[in-house]
């Protein structure tokens, strides 16, 4: 998980990590994007972003430039209150702390999941 593992270091979120514990946000990420027993690939998160209307979002994080953000509460929406619920519960976080980290760490897990300007074929 060497890409997640350097977004732990992010200087705006070090207080924050602090107090969640530096091996959660990794964790997180990974259900989120499909690296363990999430709820989907990268491409399917990538998907319905893209269908929820953030298509210039997305192509902006796996493309070479500036990542456009996404809002804790957009983010929320796609991916669902359940989702983010059980994810909450499930790492012991608030839920708008999830979906705030989230939202700050995406576009640059997709972004680094991404070099070559295109998203990683899965099976």
């Amino acid at each position: 998980m060497g890409i997640l593992d350097s977004l732990e270091n992010s200087p705006e979120l070090r207080g924050v990590l602090g107090q969640l514990g530096a091996a959660v946000l990794p964790a997180v990420l990974g259900e989120v994007m499909g690296n363990s027993t999430g709820q989907g690939t990268l491409s399917s998160i990538v998907a319905k972003l893209e269908q929820a209307g953030f298509g210039d979002q997305v192509k902006s994080w796996i493309g070479t430039g500036q990542n456009l953000p996404i809002s804790a509460q957009q983010l929320q929406q796609v991916l669902g209150n359940d989702t983010v619920r059980q994810l909450a519960a499930r790492y012991n976080i608030p839920v708008d702390q999830i979906s705030q980290i989230l939202a700050q760490q995406l576009p640059a897990a997709v972004d680094h999941a991404s070099p070559d300007g295109k998203l990683p074929h899965t099976a």
